[in-house]
């Protein structure tokens, strides 16, 4: 793995305040990131999300409010960032695709295609979406020339129009996806591409005409037009650097790890390669893909009105619960079902029994049997029954990083609650509240609660890049700092440690809220 990393999310479309879709790719951005900042330092991370502000669709959207585009615009990428703050999403950049640093850096690239003769002029006729805001040709359509993302009719557009060249560059995008197996993470989107890019390519219409919609980036070389929304969007990965700044953009790009939804694999699968090759760039390292998110079965959708709100859950149920039940319950890369009667169930499983109760029961026990403090040696395994427990956190913190790297999330956090069971078995097998009563076997006591103590440290540490409020109110519980919290399973602790009493980290809930 590089000594440095670049991870983004999609550029958020700015046609409407954020949802439970676009928190679901977050908390896995967001956990990727927080996991190579341990793994490579922070200084070596850099985590780009933002919001995509131009386009026909943003300019509808503000227009059925009654507001300026920029006034629209504005709003929405404030919504989005005091999301992203009550979530706890550790991005570095929050790029808009208005700030005038990105437009010149946008302009630039034009420019320097246009130079090359890559972007020409022709008249032409297309089915449109402005849902996508992409042309489709006959075959992409479902019948009646109905969107397969929107299930809206295409309208045919006639116009002249500028186009960048792409066929010119497909056998270079096959082949380099041919060759670079894990370039698109999952397989199965990999595959996907490979189907795309084995039919010739027609050219990429990136501009619009202002007479007909003028909210854009004006082409440098044509101030009639403006450029299409998603040629402006893929800059934004890379705006926080200087357009003229080669060497730069050649580093970072290699080591670039782009978060998407399945809608948009044919635009980073096609047309963003191309354009980095078109610039003299290299390509970015890989295309991490998820799939929808639905709720209650069926695809989100504003005419529907089933829009889940992921700051009403944060609100309710307080930190890392939704973060938790969407990285735990969906398999990256296929599609996920929310329902809040499932969370409730996660919650009270996973969370408040397995996790709350252990936490509350160790440190009880610490409090009650050793005054609240570290009376052996962690890690000390003179039993089998100590041996598994040993095991068990040893292993814990190599396999939570395997797996968030392959991105099953899912399986990491599955990997953390076996260690759990395995600690609450534990305590089962033990029983240091019937060895208590007996007062030459206090040594065993601490002996066993100096390990559990461990575990719950070791635990705090692996929670970290998924849930990193709760890592850190049982890093607080536990008086463990940040050298302490990495350390391998029987090092952390030492005799003398003090830890606080417990407290009630995820009280049970009994029913979904009212409302």
């Amino acid at each position: 793995m590089a000594e440095r990393i670049h991870i983004t999310t999609a550029i958020f479309y700015s046609n409407g305040p954020p949802h439970v879709g676009h928190a679901s790719e977050a908390f896995a951005t967001d956990t990727f990131a927080r996991y190579f900042r341990r793994k490579l330092g922070r200084n070596n991370v850099t985590f780009v999300t933002g919001t995509d502000e131009h386009g026909d669709k943003n300019l509808r959207a503000a227009l059925a409010q009654g507001l300026e585009p920029k006034v629209f615009v504005d709003r929405i990428a404030q919504a989005f960032r005091d999301a992203f703050t009550t979530l706890n999403i550790s991005y570095d950049f929050f790029v808009r695709t208005t700030d005038p640093v990105h437009e010149k850096f946008v302009q630039s690239m034009l420019q320097n295609a246009y130079d090359k003769g890559e972007i020409y002029y022709r008249d032409y006729q297309g089915l449109y979406c402005v849902g996508c805001e992409r042309f489709y040709t006959e075959k992409e359509l479902l019948p009646k020339n109905l969107c397969p993302a929107h299930n809206t009719p295409a309208e045919l557009i006639t116009e002249g129009n500028y186009f960048l060249r792409l066929e010119k560059y497909r056998e270079q995008i096959r082949q380099h996806v041919l060759s670079t197996p894990d370039f698109i993470r999952p397989e199965r989107y990999r595959n996907e591409a490979l189907n795309m890019l084995g039919e010739p390519l027609e050219d990429l219409c990136i501009s619009r005409p202002k007479a007909r919609m003028d909210w854009g980036i004006e082409l440098p070389f044509d101030s009639n037009y403006v450029t299409y929304v998603w040629y402006d969007a893929f800059w934004a990965y890379l705006s926080e650097l200087p357009a003229t700044d080669t060497a730069a953009l050649a580093k970072v790009l290699p080591v670039s790890e782009h978060f998407i939804g399945k809608d948009i694999l044919k635009t980073h699968a096609v047309y963003w390669p191309a354009m980095l090759l078109i610039a003299g760039l290299p390509l970015y390292r890989h295309l991490n893909v998820h799939g929808w998110m639905n709720f209650r079965g069926e695809r989100m959708s504003k005419s529907s009105g089933n829009i889940p709100d992921p700051l009403e859950y944060e609100k309710t149920y307080g930190p890392d619960v939704l973060r938790y039940f969407l990285m735990r319950e969906v398999v990256y890369g296929l599609d996920g079902d929310f329902t809040e009667e499932r969370l409730i169930e996660r919650y009270n499983a996973d969370l408040a029994n397995d996790l709350g109760n252990l936490t509350s029961r160790v440190l009880s026990m610490a409090a009650r049997y050793c005054e609240g403090e570290v009376r052996a040696t962690p890690g000390a395994a003179p039993e089998e029954v100590d041996r598994a427990l040993v095991a068990a956190f040893e292993s814990i913190p190599a396999r939570v990083g395997e797996f968030i790297e392959e991105l099953s999330f899912n399986r990491a956090l599955e990997a953390i609650w076996q260690a759990l069971d395995a600690a609450n078995k534990y305590i089962v097998a033990t029983e240091p509240f019937k060895l208590a009563k007996n007062q030459d076997a206090r040594p065993r006591v601490a002996q066993i609660l100096a390990n559990l103590l461990e575990a719950l440290r070791v635990t705090a540490d692996v929670l970290e890049p998924f849930m990193p409020t709760t890592a850190a109110k049982l890093a607080d519980l536990l008086q463990a700092d940040e050298m302490t919290l990495r350390a391998p399973y029987g090092t952390g602790f030492k005799p003398g440690h003090r830890v606080k009493p417990p407290i009630a980290l995820f009280p049970r809930i009994e029913k979904p809220r009212q409302g």
